[in-house]
Formats: structure tokens, C-alpha cells, sequence
């Protein structure tokens, strides 16, 4: 994922955009695709911290691939973030989401094609006894804390391993409370194949939320970007 002092790119719109696909794409497939196994096959064949940790890995494999390309956002949440902290250009957001989008879509689909009704568990909703609001604030906490490591680390290959390690870390503690989504792709994708909408609203509005006050962070702690950090 891009720092906010590395959003300058001459590749073309659409090499970037068929990278935030086909990125998206990969990382739900592997994000949906532990509980739908697991519902299709049964017996616990995936388990949710063998699902928390597959996710980490294929993003911090994909993060390594695309980010020169894209930036590696492959999450909404994060490029609004970025919009909004000044570092990417809003002009540019609309292409990224229906890209990401997309590739969530597709993913589910393929996942349905595979297992057919079981890709419903592979979507995000509050676990047992969680109320939506509990629910609510861990993505927001969750999203938070992703997005303030993404525009706090430095560059070079330990980008990837920071990202991807706090994906799992959050994972591990944060999945039985609401999914540990931090990603309104990953959650939207799997309910619209599935159509099983139950709580979405929590995985749209609080991945969002906590991007924006991690950026609200950055600006209190940090300023504003330097003007070469911006793209045009």
C-alpha cells in the first residue's frame, strides 16, 4: 500500500485500475474463501486463524506485486483515507472503488460458482452475542489502526511485512467480534452474490470512519503531506 510520500506514478489509468481488480479480487478470494470451505466442507477444514493468516499473506504477497502499479490499495476504506489525507487525488477515487468493487463482486461469484449457497459464510457479520454497535466500534478501532500504519511506515520492502502483520494480528483478536473486515470490499462483494445483507452497513461506515480518524491523526501529529507527496 502506498505511503502518503509515494502516490506519484506514469503508469496509465488503466493498468492501475486492472490492478486494483484483479488485486481485490485475489485477496477476497482467499478473505471469503476460509469460511466458505469450511461451511462447504465442514469439519473446521480452514479454522478462522488459518483464515485470519492466509488473508495476511496474500496481501502481503499482493502489496510486493502492485504497488508499484496502484499503489496496492485494494480496500475503499484506504483510498479515501488517502483522498482525504491529500496524497491521492480525488478525481481518481470513483475508478479505484468501482475496481475494487468489482474485484470483490467477482470473487464471491467464482466462490458461489465452487460452493454455491456456502459463500453466505463468507461474509462479514457480528459474531455471537456481538451487537451491531460492538460490532461497529472494533472496525472502526481495527480500521484505524490499519490505516495509521499505512501512512506511518517507510518505504522499502517492509511495508508489505508491517501491513500484512497487522492484518493478522487484528485478525486474530478482532474476527470473533465483528469479521475483522477493515474492508467494505471484502464484506460487500460476499453479500451481494450471497444476498445476505445482514449488518452490512457496519462494514461500509466503519472501515470508512476509522480510516478518516487515522487521518485526522496524521494531521494533528504529522501536518499536512508535503506538497511533492501530492499526485496530479
Amino acid at each position: 500500500m502506498a505511503r502518503e510520500t509515494e502516490f506519484v506514478s506514469i503508469c496509465p489509468e488503466w493498468r492501475r485500475l486492472t490492478a486494483e481488480t484483479i488485486g481485490t479480487f485475489l485477496l477476497v478470494l482467499v478473505a471469503a474463501g476460509g469460511g466458505t470451505v469450511d461451511a462447504a466442507c465442514g469439519g473446521g477444514s480452514a479454522g478462522r486463524p488459518a483464515g485470519v493468516v492466509a488473508t495476511a499473506l496474500m496481501l502481503l504477497a499482493l502489496i510486493r506485486t502492485l504497488r508499484g502499479t496502484s499503489g496496492a490499495h485494494l480496500n475503499p476504506a484506504v483510498t479515501v483515507a488517502l483522498a482525504a489525507r491529500g496524497g491521492f487525488p480525488w478525481r481518481r477515487v470513483p475508478g479505484y472503488l468501482a475496481g475494487q468493487l468489482a474485484g470483490g463482486t467477482a470473487a464471491a461469484g467464482v466462490l458461489r460458482a465452487a460452493f454455491g449457497g456456502a459463500v453466505a459464510a463468507g461474509g462479514t457479520v457480528p459474531g455471537p452475542g456481538t451487537g451491531a454497535v460492538t460490532a461497529l466500534g472494533v472496525e472502526v478501532l481495527l480500521t484505524f489502526g490499519l490505516m495509521t500504519v499505512i501512512l506511518g511506515t517507510g518505504s522499502g520492502p517492509h511495508v508489505a511485512i508491517a501491513v500484512a502483520g497487522y492484518v493478522a494480528l487484528a485478525g486474530l483478536w478482532g474476527s470473533p467480534v465483528s469479521g475483522a473486515s477493515m474492508n467494505p470490499a471484502r464484506s460487500l462483494g460476499p453479500a451481494l452474490v450471497s444476498g445476505r445483507f445482514t449488518d452490512i452497513w457496519i462494514y461500509l461506515a466503519g472501515p470508512v470512519a476509522g480510516g478518516l480518524l487515522a487521518v485526522a491523526l496524521a494531521a494533528a501529529v504529522r501536518g499536512a503531506p508535503s506538497p511533492a507527496a501530492r499526485e496530479a
